[in-house]
């Protein structure tokens, strides 16, 4: 009777499984966004969720397969019962059924095992079949993927969540395996038309004596996942393909710079390259890990001859990269590094809506990097298809040192924008969340100054968090009739509270100021 909650969840794990390998094909997601640039924005939205569709689907194979293995382990318990003849005439003559040519007989009850303690034949089902050492391995890999994607897994030990990970190779290896056992039978076509269950269930002494009756025939159903699984696999194997043509693609080292905060700036060179703002590429350096790929926005403008990415120390691989660039002798080339890329992200979008929110926390502010440099050369080059006429920048920040290396270009757009007298179309605020007593005397001595004491633009730096009811609200009076595009690299509590005030300050009226939320997901 727990055959269909065996079943049925099968059936789902099919479909999922189909499914969990097609979010992390950055190339075909980024080849589908491209096909959809003159789609809608929500349309190239939900390519951008890309991770959270990956992190559902996974979830919902973690819980069919908790409730089909639950399900099959009550029926090889109630196989072993019938086995036993604990239960009515019926089950335990359908037991009783072995693959016997002579006989013409053929088995429906799995456990065919008659040498062993009746109490032991379960666990020796499960550890000696095909069905059940692979639903084994199967569970055991998906424990480990799914624990060592936990958040504080991820973050703290990102070498455990990648190389774990990487057991979806024996996953699904043992999914298109698991279903060759046979476990699950069923009465062949010809055997039904000749044998009536409804008939002859209670006729069980008469099976093979009268011809109304005889001996029913059972067959094992074909293995399905395979037929689920084989497109997504090639799709993935192509994948992997073009990053390993990337990977050996040659990249040269253009410019290596140690900014403030331990953050480091790598601008590097690849022959036939192109980007878009906002976009990130995925780094490898063999001399750390010949399988590690991490990804970084990048902070170059698409009018530049390089492209360049801001790398904060945040973990061992960052660490040790960083450490490798600082021992190097001046003017050196850094070691080996593979790219992949570039890959889309919501930011490539900021340039279609008329005023744009950009939002970054700490070392989030790099896709907006490019984006302001794009800015600064679409105006010195009087570019005429620029849509964008308002752009808000806000930065957060919890140490000044954070400021250092992007105030500079800060200072060259504030005199572009002078020099053009369109000191208007850029408003941007600096928002210090921590700081110590010693800074805070500093402030109130210096608080006369023309210049900010912390970055030294003529934009002063806010202490504390912004209050965002107050900047959407200015947002909405100062553009009432637009589309405005909110942008966010940052952390998910920040993504929840933006998300919601989109909803709150949109008005219903769609000749109104209506706010659009978008977030970059890595």
């Amino acid at each position: 009777s727990a055959l269909p909650w065996a079943r049925a969840p099968a059936a789902v794990l099919n479909f999922n499984c189909m499914l969990i390998l097609l979010p992390v094909c950055r190339n075909l997601l980024s080849l589908l966004r491209g096909s959809f640039v003159r789609c809608s924005r929500t349309m190239r939205k939900q390519l951008d969720k890309n991770l959270t569709f990956h992190k559902l689907v996974a979830y919902m194979i973690a819980l069919m397969t908790a409730v089909h293995t639950v399900a099959h382990l009550l029926n090889v318990e109630w196989f072993n019962n019938s086995r036993q003849g604990v239960y009515d005439s019926l089950s335990t003559a359908l037991s009783n059924l072995e693959d016997d040519p002579d006989d013409k007989t053929t088995f429906l009850n799995p456990l065919q095992i008659t040498d062993i303690k009746p109490q032991q034949i379960p666990t020796h089902f499960v550890f000696t079949s095909i069905a059940g050492l692979t639903g084994v391995i199967i569970t055991l890999a998906l424990i480990l993927i799914i624990t060592s994607s936990m958040e504080v897994i991820r973050r703290s030990y990102f070498e455990v969540f990648w190389y774990t990970h990487h057991l979806f190779v024996i996953f699904f290896a043992g999914l298109v395996i698991h279903g060759i056992g046979y476990v699950v039978r069923r009465q062949t076509k010809k055997s039904f038309e000749e044998h009536n269950p409804f008939f002859c269930q209670n006729r069980t002494e008469d099976w093979g004596r009268i011809p109304e009756c005889p001996i029913p025939q059972f067959e094992g159903g074909p293995a399905q996942t395979w037929w689920y699984v084989i497109g997504p696999m090639i799709i993935y194997l192509c994948e992997r393909l073009v990053r390993f043509i990337r990977y050996m693609q040659n990249v040269q080292y253009r410019k290596i710079v140690m900014r403030p905060s331990k953050v480091l700036e790598l601008q590097l060179m690849k022959k036939s390259f192109k980007m878009d703002v906002g976009q990130y590429v995925f780094l490898n350096c063999p001399a750390i890990s010949q399988l590690e790929w991490h990804p970084f926005t990048m902070t170059s403008a698409p009018e530049e001859d390089f492209f360049s990415v801001h790398i904060r120390s945040a973990g061992d691989w960052t660490d040790k990269l960083i450490d490798i660039m600082q021992k190097l002798p001046e003017g050196a080339q850094g070691p080996k590094m593979g790219v992949d890329g570039p890959f889309g992200t919501a930011s490539e979008d900021v340039f279609d809506y008329e005023v744009s929110m950009l939002v970054g926390a700490g070392i989030g502010v790099t896709p907006f990097a490019s984006i302001l440099k794009s800015i600064w050369y679409k105006f010195k080059d009087n570019d005429p298809k620029l849509r964008t006429r308002k752009i808000y920048f806000y930065w957060l920040c919890r140490e000044t040192h954070a400021f250092e290396w992007f105030a500079d270009l800060l200072k060259a757009q504030e005199n572009e924008m002078e020099e053009r007298g369109m000191g208007d179309f850029l408003t941007y605020k600096l928002f210090l969340t921590g700081w110590d007593q010693n800074h805070a005397n500093y402030v109130m001595v210096n608080v006369e100054r023309d210049t900010d004491v912390v970055t030294g633009l003529k934009q002063k730096t806010h202490y504390g968090r912004p209050n965002w009811d107050k900047e959407f609200e200015e947002v909405r009076k100062e553009n009432p009739t637009s589309v405005v595009g909110t942008f966010l690299c940052g952390p998910e509590a920040l993504a929840k509270v933006l998300e919601k005030k989109c909803a709150k300050y949109s008005d219903v009226d769609p000749r109104k100021t209506k706010f659009y939320f978008n977030k970059e997901n890595f």
